[in-house]
């Protein structure tokens, strides 16, 4: 490693349907390229080596539900807190770890569900959960780093429906709709892209991101590559 390179801490695995492999294999020749040494584990478990992760300036999760052990959470949290950036896209940072409420309150935002098509056109495949939506930018979106020059952009792929807080500092949000077969009878918004300070850490979320190919789209792809320097120590 030389002095003047950043370290970045890819941290994959979990339910292989998010492709944690092929999807964080888009990213890590952009890090290279951005000056970051790169390291890679399939597991959670790294976090617990406080001497490592002090030196992280930068944490790309892509684990997808699975478990985390106190003492690895614990090393996380502290780790954020102490200046280093943790980004990630989809179920691989807002789906991870359900055994642990303390990482729910680090992020800020949990998957809920994605409503997916009318049970008369599944066909028990991942695209039943597959919709049109609308990613929508909000006013702050314009001037930030992460998001600007970025316009409202549509996708077909599954729509997370987000429980937040008002912690989270929200650029962009989907609505999901009423359709007559809905148990819910209003639309419903959730954030969609998002950032939080905590300590002296970044965190950068981005719910778009289901698989390589989404990540490929070009305002998906641009976001995710600002959003993990921006969030990076």
């Amino acid at each position: 490693m030389t002095s003047e390179n950043k370290t970045a801490l890819v941290v994959r695995g979990g339910w292989d349907g998010h492709q944690p492999v092929e999807a964080t294999e888009l990213f890590i020749p952009y890090l290279k390229d951005n000056g970051y040494d790169v390291r890679v584990e399939e597991s959670p478990k790294i976090y617990a080596d406080s001497e490592y992760m002090a030196g992280v300036d930068l944490i790309v999760q892509c684990m997808t539900m699975t478990t985390i052990e106190k003492h690895e959470f614990e090393g996380l949290r502290a780790a954020v807190e102490n200046g280093t950036g943790l980004a990630g896209w989809h179920g691989g940072i807002a789906d991870s770890y359900r055994n642990n409420s303390d990482y729910l309150h680090l992020i800020g935002g949990q998957f809920a569900c994605h409503p997916g098509k009318h049970a008369d056109q599944r066909i028990g495949e991942q695209s039943d959960n597959y919709v049109l939506y609308t990613v929508n930018m909000l006013p702050a979106a314009a001037d930030h780093p992460i998001t600007q020059g970025i316009s409202d952009f549509d996708l077909v792929t599954e729509q997370y429906w987000v429980l937040s807080d008002d912690y989270i500092d929200v650029l962009a949000t989907t609505t999901q709709k009423v359709r007559e077969w809905d148990p819910w009878n209003r639309e419903v918004t959730s954030p969609a892209i998002w950032t939080r300070q905590w300590g002296e850490g970044r965190i950068f979320v981005c719910t778009p991101g289901h698989r390589v190919e989404i990540l490929q789209d070009s305002n998906v792809r641009t976001i995710v590559e600002r959003g993990l320097l921006w969030a990076s120590r």
